[in-house]
């Protein structure tokens, strides 16, 4: 059977404009001969749709689109429409509503596959939603009998959750025993580091132990928060790659399930991997929000620079504006980097200081600290000035702000609300400081694009005078470990002073994790690449009495 992969990047809610890029990629599956073209999970509503799928007009306007798939399965015979959409059912109790696997053909739905296993854990809420399957059964079609899953459908795998399986029931293996000739997996698996070879491993485990061809379909693309990789995969029976669709941007193409899959699978470099998730991240959060452009406030530091680099290569030179903003602790050099970094990136730059609206504050403050030190009330003042400028901009240009902090920064609230966390997207808010420097040497690695001095540096706020990070915190490498195994590994400030860690670095990091939590509930939402993110995947309560 010839199948065409549809790995494409649907927009949440935009029904009309995801049911049109489908008739576009059937056509094109008509004319390659194909049998059968698969989209993704949920790919008619977009995935994640969230609370859009407890409106009913929302509900009903999918529901209207199937009169449409089975007029376009009629106008084309010859091939099949296999895609992910909610539906409904009319019960009086659950929540009525189903994760679902549609498959049209010859003007008639031939078949439905309902998704069994239900997330509800990092970024996950699908039970809020979502009732599970009552009956997995395989799907006649062409000679074939079709094992169809639904993403999470296929990761209860005991390999990949030694001891710690989340559910007792197994759909591939079910699907097996039902007497499947091929599996299909539609999903909309939101990309991590590293996740892409976990997944390559889960799937020709799949293939191999039932001696079965595995085809994955996998959406692409960036919605808010959550970025989706795409490679889409054909493992043959023996569990070998016959194809791996590329990463990061959509690709359509006809395979044959007769293939035989030769050589191995070889995922790309991490940093390489997180770089382009950032790029189509920014660019489909734009895109998708209505934004054209973007401004950043260029400080002369490694973070703003990052951010510019990802923010013109994803929007295009013409589409950001840099702009310095230097205060009286500002040093020369910061300023002569943020316009060589300009000038390396052929885009607009302006500088816009901020002295004397700073010392407006401090005379219109005087009287009432008169007889106080100063201190981070007055850096905070600094940065809330900049943090105005940018929205400025943003208001005046329809510009979209970009905040420049780091993940090491959020966690530590190193950084300040209305200030360098005004923005409308925090980029690389879930990349580690060390990591912040990897990023920069890539983008580096042809041509000298940050200019050596901002790699170099040490880094400082530069809201005081000679002031450097390394002051107030932990040296990056040390404190960039430690969050590691508190936020994404979840261990406890016990367990990682066990592992050798100084005992008063430790508890002085879970302490300030803790009290900033505040701030992070109130930032701009920010593209997840590592495997447990400041955002919608971690959900801890601000007022409350409890050490991690």
């Amino acid at each position: 059977m010839k199948i065409t992969v549809a790995q494409l990047n649907p927009t949440v809610g935009d029904i009309d404009g995801n049911l049109d890029m489908l008739v576009k990629t059937l056509k094109g599956a008509v004319k390659a001969g194909s049998d059968l073209v698969v989209f993704p999970e949920l790919f008619l509503a977009g995935y994640p749709p969230k609370d859009l799928l407890e409106r009913r007009n929302f509900i009903t306007r999918i529901e209207s689109a199937f009169a449409q798939l089975r007029q376009l399965s009629a106008d084309y015979p010859e091939t099949g429409i296999l895609l992910g959409t909610p539906t409904q059912d009319r019960r009086n109790t659950g929540r009525r509503t189903y994760n679902s696997a549609l498959l049209f053909s010859a003007g008639e739905m031939k078949g439905d596959q309902h998704k069994s296993l239900l997330p509800t854990y990092d970024v996950f809420d699908e039970t809020r939603y979502f009732d599970q399957a009552p009956v997995i059964d395989v799907i006649p079609f062409r000679g074939e009998k079709l094992g169809i899953s639904i993403c999470e459908d296929a990761w209860n795998d005991p390999k990949l959750w030694p001891g710690n399986r989340m559910y007792t029931f197994d759909p591939v293996t079910e699907l097996a025993g039902k007497g499947a000739t091929i599996f299909i997996n539609i999903s909309a698996s939101p990309f991590s580091i590293g996740k892409e070879e976990i997944r390559f491993e889960l799937i020709a485990r799949h293939a191999k132990r039932h001696g079965l061809p595995f085809l994955y379909v996998n959406q692409v693309g960036g919605n808010d928060e959550l970025l989706f990789d795409g490679r889409s995969l054909f493992i043959d029976s023996e569990g070998r790659p016959v194809r791996v669709f590329p990463s990061f941007r959509e690709s359509v193409d006809t395979i044959d399930t007769e293939e035989k899959g030769k050589g191995g699978y070889s995922p790309k470099g991490r940093i390489e991997t997180v770089y382009e998730a950032l790029l189509l991240g920014t660019r489909d959060y734009l895109r998708k929000c209505g934004f054209g452009r973007a401004v950043v406030g260029l400080s002369g530091g490694i973070d703003s620079a990052v951010t510019m680099c990802i923010a013109a290569q994803a929007l295009g030179r013409e589409s950001v504006l840099g702009v310095a903003m230097p205060s009286p602790f500002s040093s020369k050099g910061s300023i002569e980097d943020s316009k060589k970094l300009a000038e390396n990136l052929c885009i607009p730059f302006k500088i816009v200081p901020i002295s004397d609206i700073y010392r407006s504050y401090l005379d219109t403050l005087g009287e009432h600290f008169e007889g106080e030190e100063a201190d981070i009330t007055e850096e905070n003042i600094q940065a809330r000035i900049r943090g105005n400028i940018l929205m400025a901009f943003s208001n005046k240009f329809d510009y979209l702000v970009l905040s420049t902090g780091n993940k090491s920064e959020l966690a530590v609230g190193y950084c300040t609300l209305y200030g360098d966390m005004s923005g409308g997207l925090a980029v690389i808010s879930d990349v580690p400081k060390t990591m912040v420097y990897e990023l920069a040497r890539y983008i580096n690695r042809t041509d000298e694009i940050i200019p050596p001095s901002i790699l170099e540096k040490a880094p400082s706020a530069e809201l005081k005078p000679d002031q450097k990070d390394q002051d107030t915190l932990p040296p990056y490498e040390v404190l960039d470990e430690i969050l590691f195994f508190l936020i994404e590994e979840g261990h406890s400030g016990d367990e990682i002073i066990e592992r050798g860690f100084d005992p008063e670095t430790v508890h002085w990091v879970v302490n300030t994790v803790q009290r900033n939590e505040y701030k992070r509930n109130q930032s701009a939402p920010g593209l997840r690449v590592t495997s447990k993110a400041f955002g919608v995947g971690r959900r801890f309560p601000l007022a409350a009495r409890y050490h991690l």
